[in-house]
């Protein structure tokens, strides 16, 4: 592995404003020492790996980052530094103060710089107490502050007045080389101290393909750092480190989920160290309730085994030629995939009551999701709407699976009343679950692959589903979601002569459920005929 780095004409520029910026300092009085500096870990990491990174973390030895940053403002607005770099290099310096509570424990300062998102930060170390979760912060030499990181492979520097990589743990070089996750110091004492580090050497393991140290996984699946990993870390933290595992993107970078993260080692690697009831849980419960998590990795397994579908080297069956296509169409999908699969163990569990009775309870796997990763809003409202579809979907795909083993006839021949009773019957179901129909398919998918019992139950769920969503394809329903009505609330009333009231919801059914059955036909009249005809079960009014 080198242990050298090859700056772009880019980096080369940027490293140079630095030094530019450091010697400046020193002909200010109130600074004698020139500040070493240095960029530190994740760039340092993957420059090592020959992978990309606009993000950098720059380290500085004797000034607080919000310091070094406002004088790199005054630094740039002068004449010889506009000669030489330019007008406009630096965006906006925005100062984050320390927040212990949120485990930020440092002062930090961020800008933009000749197109880097640069962080900056003074070198540190920290000390904690057996009667306290924040530290002690205190400015610290290079090695102190390379020790108390997450992993050596994090703890690496370059130093930009000599051009080097620095490797003060002593192993970040060899662990590299070894492909190897490992705490600077004792794993026990690590996680104890910041038991998010459990999440981050996962995330990194499975990003980077390494192996976590055995050490370091023993000291993960003890019982104390279980409990911290629960009740010490805000949960917003750990929807951070969960969203990037299952590769959600910075805003610079775009979604991409065959590449960069590995959602499914990611998942695998929780699984395995018995770390999935701390961190898809409801905190919020004060007698958390631990979920059966045994045939999870069935669950993850096979959505890997769908998305895989088609790439170089893999066999897949017939179904995942279906079932990929329709449920998995763009990047977005993919993503959504991967979270609710997180919540497949959730799936039976029961719902809690709503405190207001007019609202619908509130799934338990989506309580998990909104209280155990702080999900936004529109994944939590994915995952609840997943659950509570599950079982309408599970039934909608029997029906059809029980036409295909009763019937011999193919499904091009299977037209008439029966063709139009599956599309209003359906079409009216799709229209329900709403324009995310696909990802609650998926999780109604995942669930039933959870709960099979052995490999042919699980192939005879997939074909049920290949078998449902052909049919939809075939009968034009995969967006019936968007079907417009021919006649709206103000054409029934007019058609009536009557106003609205409790009626018109359902006629405005009755009229979608003639259009399914009606494809063809695009005449309000028989849309109303239809309404008509239903008058009196309709109860309009005469």
């Amino acid at each position: 592995m080198k242990k050298s780095i090859k700056l772009t004409p880019e980096e080369a520029t940027l490293r140079q404003l630095f030094l530019d910026i450091s010697s400046y300092l020193v002909t200010l009085g109130d600074y004698r020492k020139k500040p070493e500096l240095r960029f530190a870990g994740g760039w340092v990491r993957d420059k090592l790996l020959n992978l990309p990174s606009k993000d950098i973390d720059v380290a500085i030895s004797n000034m607080t980052g919000s310091e070094f940053g406002s004088l790199m403002k005054q630094y740039v607005e002068l004449p010889e530094a506009r000669h030489k770099y330019g007008n406009n290099i630096l965006g906006r310096l925005a100062k984050i103060e320390a927040n212990p509570e949120k485990s930020k424990h440092l002062e930090t300062a961020t800008m933009k710089v000749l197109g880097f998102d640069i962080d900056l930060v003074n070198l540190r170390k920290e000390t904690y107490t057996n009667d306290s979760r924040n530290p002690t912060v205190e400015f610290g030499t290079p090695k102190e502050d390379a020790l108390r990181r997450d992993s050596t492979i994090n703890a690496l520097f370059y130093n930009l007045e000599t051009s080097k990589v620095e490797d003060f743990t002593g192993r970040g070089f060899q662990d590299m080389k070894r492909k190897v996750i490992k705490t600077p110091l004792a794993p026990l004492q690590t996680f104890k101290d910041d038991p998010l580090r459990v999440l981050r050497s996962i995330r990194f393991a499975s990003r980077l393909m390494y192996e976590i140290d055995p050490e370091d996984e023993m000291a993960m699946r003890d019982r104390a750092i279980k409990a911290a990993l629960r009740l010490k870390i805000t949960r917003d933290r750990v929807r951070v480190e969960i969203l990037k595992m299952l590769g959600w993107p910075e805003p610079h970078q775009s979604l991409c989920f065959l590449e960069g993260p590995s959602p499914h080692r990611a998942l695998s690697l929780i699984d395995r160290l018995g770390l999935y009831n701390e961190v898809f849980t409801d905190p919020t419960i004060a007698d958390c309730k631990l979920v059966d998590t045994a045939n999870w990795c069935q669950t993850y397994n096979q959505l890997r085994d769908i998305i895989m579908t088609g790439s170089e080297g893999s066999t897949s069956p017939e179904s995942f030629k279906t079932i990929r296509p329709i449920l998995l169409q763009n990047p977005e999908d993919f993503y959504h995939a991967w979270i609710l699969t997180c919540f497949v163990p959730w799936a039976r569990e029961p719902p809690r009551s709503p405190q207001k009775s007019s609202k619908r309870p509130i799934s338990a796997a989506g309580l998990a999701a909104r209280e155990g990763i702080k999900a936004e809003n529109k994944i939590y409202k994915l995952v609840d709407d997943a659950v509570t579809h599950l079982q309408d979907i599970v039934e909608k795909k029997n029906a059809v699976s029980h036409e295909d083993q009763t019937t011999t006839l193919p499904l091009k021949r299977k037209q008439g009343a029966c063709a139009e009773s599956q599309r209003e019957l359906q079409g009216m179901a799709i229209r329900k679950w709403g324009p995310n129909w696909r990802s609650s398919a998926m999780y109604a998918l995942l669930a039933e692959v959870a709960e099979a019992k052995t490999v042919t139950d699980s192939r005879a769920v997939l074909d049920g589903y290949s078998s449902w969503l052909l049919q939809l394809q075939s009968l034009n329903l995969l967006k019936a979601y968007e079907t417009p009505l021919l006649v709206k609330g103000d054409g029934l009333m007019e058609a009536f002569n009557c106003k609205g009231g409790n009626w018109l919801p359902a006629a405005l059914d009755c009229v979608m459920k003639w259009q399914l059955r009606n494809p063809d036909r695009k005449d309000a009249a028989g849309a109303i005929a239809e309404v008509l005809e239903r008058k009196e079960e309709l109860n309009i009014p005469p």
